[in-house]
């Protein structure tokens, strides 16, 4: 298993420098740091009184790296799930918040657990995802990453704004889709052709 900075420090590749897409809830970001997360932790890069687009742009990657350890690693307990869904589920919670934990405490309960879907690692979350773990090792991930890639199907189904996040415009796969996949086996990722049976009812 990677190390957990070796996590954060591709989290951080993988969003690369700085965005400012209207489109994007979270507002203007820099290797996935937003505008909303920096308001929300009140930092302050510029010093000056406000927490602006200028204090995005001022992120560094090691600044990155660091705020993603701490409060998208850290602090929702993430290091109580088993390492196999780790990388995942952190990758995840950068990208979707608590959204992360509450795809994985739905698959926890379509496998027969019963949670209180909160978006919380709680004792009885951990518990169960180390019990899925022991009964299918060859096939939570998979499980996790296709109701990840799910999760951002049913978003662009019901925000056509976030629609090019999933479909390039060439019709291919998007980024969500291909960062689903991309924790996933090969033979559960979606071919070319079930991908555009997919966004079908888009058109």
């Amino acid at each position: 298993m990677s190390s957990i900075t070796e996590m954060a420090e591709a989290i951080v590749a993988r969003e690369g420098g700085f965005v400012d897409d209207p489109d994007d809830p979270g507002g203007a970001t820099q290797y996935g740091v937003s505008l909303a997360a920096l308001r929300r932790l009140g930092i302050d890069l510029t010093g000056d009184g406000r927490i602006t687009v200028a204090d995005v742009r001022k992120v560094s990657r090691a600044e990155a790296v660091e705020l993603f350890l701490k409060e998208y690693y850290d602090r929702p307990r993430i290091k109580a799930l088993p390492e196999m869904l780790q990388a995942s589920v952190f990758d995840m919670q950068v990208n979707s918040g608590s959204n992360a934990i509450r795809i994985l405490q739905n698959l926890l309960n379509e496998m027969g657990h019963d949670l209180h879907v909160d978006g919380v690692i709680g004792p009885r979350t951990a518990a169960a995802a180390r019990k899925a773990a022991e009964l299918a090792p060859e096939h939570l991930c998979d499980a996790y990453a296709i109701a990840r890639r799910n999760f951002y199907y049913s978003l662009a189904d019901a925000r056509p704004t976030s629609r090019k996040y999933v479909r390039r415009r060439d019709g291919g796969k998007g980024g969500w889709i291909t960062r689903a996949e991309s924790f996933m086996s090969e033979k559960y990722r979606l071919s070319d052709a079930a991908h555009a049976r997919r966004i079908a009812a888009w058109e």
